[in-house]
């Protein structure tokens, strides 16, 4: 038996259904990322300072910040197992990026221990967790690719791009960390503060683009407190002390500290995004619910009302003699100027069914210009980024040095960021081949 158009309607939003639930589930899996990461930043933070100093302060710090990451792997483990089950609909690329999280996450028991025998640097220990922070953060990127609501995802990339100029901020705290209870000013990890700070801008301006209004503003109000002008003066302390220089090491607690409360105010901005992610994917799932009822009771309707040509010819071949004539089939031109039986325009379920069609289709095209505009933040950021490490690869270029090559590139030729970055990818020696030598020695 052929199937109904009515049935291609309720499987499309039984299938809209299915996904938002799918996306609540990840949601929630996102949410935990966005926790480990939070808890591992801090411990990072305290790492460095315990190492740095040989292990005579942030002692205790440092044991507490373990504990929490420790309990919210277990939670992440188990989310992350749950993704397995068939019906979570995770594709091949997201387990495959899951098992890479969880390797990641086992190899911290090493590197916890290496850390209690203080057998690695300050900044092999930064460089470890901020490897496993990487791993996390990729790992919300692609949640909000496969985002199929441009409501959510949306609010996905802001929370994208908070989480990763949250993650610079930490970067920078557990670097500056180092450098104050070192003793002694460096200029490689100085340079690295100030790419730190670039790329938090960078990250946090995507974010005010995406984010709600409330959420944008409070950020922006964020910027005018004391403890940011203390943070700024201390970021001035370290990016012009000469390298060598002696820094006051007492320092290294008012750097934490400050920072510490910059990075607070950047979680509970997070944790706030993440109600506002809960909520509409929570307001989502029950107007599909609800639309789905709707095209039930459509089916229904249609069942119990069968068109009137279709009546109209049954009590012809019903009645003895033919003389009330066979039903004629007229056919008028509806607004779209498409040909439609007058017996199914006349007749109110098919009336409401094709109201149904027109609702959707208009629905989905909608949803498609605002999904392709949160796609174009995320594949933009992918270029980019791409287009960063070959640069860094061919040319021995920093992270910051690159960018501002591909910045200048496109000021020079006149071109947009990602037109270069895409002209990087594919032809990096012609766009760059000219200043290779002088990039190398830079």
């Amino acid at each position: 038996m052929p199937v109904s158009v009515s049935q291609f309607v309720l499987r499309a939003r039984q299938l809209e259904l299915e996904a938002l639930q799918q996306l609540a589930v990840r949601i929630d899996l996102v949410d935990l990322v966005g926790q480990l990461i939070h808890a591992l930043q801090h411990e990072r933070g305290a790492t460095s300072i315990y190492l740095a100093s040989s292990g005579e302060r942030f002692v205790p710090e440092r044991q507490a910040a373990m504990s929490a990451s420790q309990q919210i792997e277990q939670a992440l483990h188990a989310g992350l197992s749950a993704q397995l089950l068939p019906e979570q609909g995770a594709s091949a690329k997201m387990l495959s990026l899951m098992a890479w999280v969880a390797l990641d996450l086992d190899a911290l028991t090493d590197l916890r221990s290496r850390v209690a025998q203080r057998s690695c640097s300050a900044h092999d220990a930064v460089a470890a967790f901020s490897g496993v922070i990487a791993g996390l953060l990729e790992l919300i990127v692609l949640v909000a690719d496969a985002a199929s609501n441009p409501a959510i995802s949306r609010l996905l990339v802001a929370f994208v791009h908070l989480v990763q100029g949250k993650e610079a901020a930490g970067q920078e705290r557990a670097v500056g960390a180092q450098l104050f209870a070192s003793g002694q000013c460096d200029e490689a990890e100085q340079q690295r503060v100030v790419q730190l700070i670039e790329a938090q801008e960078r990250g946090l301006s995507v974010f005010e683009e995406f984010a709600d209004t409330a959420l944008k503003e409070r950020w922006q109000r964020y910027q005018l407190v004391p403890n940011m002008a203390q943070l700024e003066r201390l970021r001035r302390t370290l990016c012009v002390t000469r390298d060598g220089a002696a820094l006051d090491q007492s320092m290294s607690e008012n750097w934490f500290a400050a920072a510490t409360a910059r990075i607070t105010e950047m979680w509970q901005i997070q944790s706030e995004l993440v109600a506002c992610l809960s909520g509409a994917c929570a307001t989502q799932i029950e107007q599909a619910r609800q639309s789905l009822q709707d095209s039930e009771s459509l089916v229904t309707q249609l069942k119990a009302n069968p068109p009137q040509h279709a009546l109209a010819v049954a009590r012809f071949f019903q009645t003895k003699s033919g003389q009330q004539g066979v039903p004629a089939l007229p056919l008028k031109l509806d607004s779209e100027t498409k040909p439609v039986p007058a017996s199914a325009a006349n007749d109110p379920s098919m009336h409401v069914l094709l109201d149904v069609l027109k609702t959707q289709s208009a629905r989905l095209a909608s949803m498609e210009v605002e999904l392709e505009s949160a796609r174009r933040a995320l594949h933009e950021r992918k270029l980019i980024e791409r287009a960063k490490g070959v640069l860094m690869a061919r040319l021995g270029l920093t992270e910051d040095a690159a960018f501002r090559a591909l910045q200048k590139a496109s000021m020079d030729h006149n071109r947009k960021l990602l037109d270069v970055a895409q002209a990087t990818l594919s032809l990096p020696d012609v766009v760059f081949g000219e200043r290779a030598g002088d990039a190398t020695k830079r």
